[in-house]
């Protein structure tokens, strides 16, 4: 398959209704509106093209971005591609699709550390999302190179650009289910850190309390 047929399967299989839920989530005009379970089956038909992942992704649709994240390879994946993706994203699902693909490349932590550093929203977002992935991963660093990064939560979420808030939060509640250890320090960071405003728009999305999501979690495990 190439860019223009995918284009054109994508294109088919929007609908108008999905199209203005996406809008409302920040994808703009250049979009179709396909659902994630028709992306999926397309994702099965196509399996791994990183060749049409980096065409789709360039495209700067909507829909193709997200089938990108699908079918790229993330071994393929150096940093000055997804350098120039993060540059060029836009709203928080293409920020949520990036930031799990560039978890899974090489050099993941690298890219994590300099999109954190980043001056831009949605950049510094999909930072924290690489964190999140990370800390979920059973393996990988040790507990203490997490609680640094508990810290800076603490220390700059509320003073923090709306998106990177949110997923400080969500940084914060990966790393404590990562361990016991890190269970008790991120509860008590959470304590300290109190609620968490970020400004959703016009969706029904919210971002959960850290500590109750936490215990939660460890709660249905144990049950």
């Amino acid at each position: 398959m190439n860019v223009q047929e995918a284009l054109d399967t994508l294109k088919s299989l929007g609908t108008e209704q999905n199209r203005k839920i996406f809008r409302r989530h920040g994808a703009g005009e250049d979009v179709y509106g396909v659902s994630f379970a028709a992306l999926k089956d397309l994702k099965k038909k196509i399996k791994t093209d990183h060749e049409l992942a980096v065409a789709l992704w360039n495209t700067g649709n909507h829909d193709a971005r997200m089938l990108s994240a699908m079918i790229a390879d993330p071994q393929r994946l150096d940093a000055k591609t997804l350098d120039a993706w993060a540059a060029g994203l836009r709203n928080y699902v293409e920020m949520d699709a990036l930031g799990g693909l560039a978890a899974k490349a090489p050099h993941a932590r690298e890219t994590m550390t300099r999109w954190i550093a980043s001056d831009g929203e949605w950049i510094g977002a999909a930072g924290w999302k690489i964190l999140a992935h990370v800390a979920m991963d059973g393996d990988g660093p040790p507990d203490e190179y997490f609680e640094r990064y508990l810290s800076t939560i603490e220390s700059d979420i509320h003073g923090s650009p709306n998106r990177i808030r949110h997923e400080m939060n969500g940084a914060l509640i990966a790393i404590g289910l990562r361990s016991p250890a890190l269970e008790e320090k991120a509860l008590a960071a959470a304590a300290r850190i109190g609620k968490v405003e970020v400004d959703h728009g016009e969706t029904g999305c919210k971002t959960p309390d850290a500590a109750g999501y936490i215990r939660k979690v460890l709660a249905r495990k144990k049950g």
